[in-house]
């Protein structure tokens, strides 16, 4: 747009923050992608009776934990050329959140397995369940709500951190709205805009995670299924009529 033709208007500028917000969106599947398989993986080594297999773990998840997420990004996108490895930007944004996160999450992944209650796992093996029959029938079922609502607090922190993108020359929708800014545009509707934006994205995340919540602790017998979402208060039981 020439400087002739005046600052852009918030409506003409829609098909340039769908452009940018396709860029937020498709990094944040794949890095979330990434983090649950890493959560799982790492989670599952910390708890290992093998020493070498914890200390791997641990050097891990202390070193993405430990470094921060910036430094990251630049490290992959500009650093690993410089030893002969280069990234496609969104792969490398992708591999920077996913380890980051991912390092968050198995810390989640571990504590809500070592939640589960002993008894739970004592009864597994004495019904001479396998390793694998005890985890996926007995303990993984139990762990899952226990570890969605943090999970779910790491995505949200995922998708609002994509504005860092930026700085592997990534655009995202944060930049297409700076961009509208500095052609001259109403930065008041614009900023507006962006915050209904996070806010829709991230409740929708939410308000799936909530619904996986339900369903998982209904198979457990612990919830009264997707209705009682909805309620203000829990119910209160009715007195029995001797």
């Amino acid at each position: 747009m020439s400087a002739m033709d005046g600052p852009p208007g918030l409506i003409d500028w829609i098909p340039n923050l769908l452009r940018g917000l396709g860029n937020t969106m498709l990094v944040t599947v794949l890095a979330t992608i990434l983090m649950v398989v890493l959560a799982v993986i790492l989670g599952l080594m910390a708890r290992s009776r093998r020493m070498p297999v914890r200390g791997v773990a641990r050097v891990v998840i202390e070193f993405f934990r430990g470094t921060s997420l910036p430094i990251q990004l630049l490290w992959f996108y500009f650093a690993l050329p410089m030893v002969g490895f280069q990234l496609n930007a969104i792969f490398a944004g992708v591999l920077a959140f996913g380890l980051n996160y991912g390092a968050y999450g198995a810390e989640v992944v571990r504590g809500a397995i070592n939640a589960v209650p002993r008894p739970q796992w004592e009864a597994a093996t004495a019904l001479n369940l396998s390793s694998w029959q005890r985890m996926t029938r007995v303990v993984w079922p139990q762990a899952i709500p226990l570890m969605i609502p943090a999970m779910n607090n790491l995505f949200i922190q995922l998708f609002k951190s994509t504005p860092l993108l930026f700085a592997i020359t990534i655009i995202d929708v944060m930049q297409m709205g700076e961009a509208f800014r500095f052609a001259g545009g109403n930065s008041t509707a614009m900023y507006l805009l962006l915050m209904v934006v996070y806010f829709v994205i991230a409740y929708a995340v939410t308000f799936l995670m909530n619904l996986a919540e339900a369903a998982a602790k209904k198979r457990l017998g612990q919830h009264e299924g997707v209705r009682s979402m909805f309620r203000t208060r829990k119910p209160v039981p009715q007195e029995v009529t001797p």
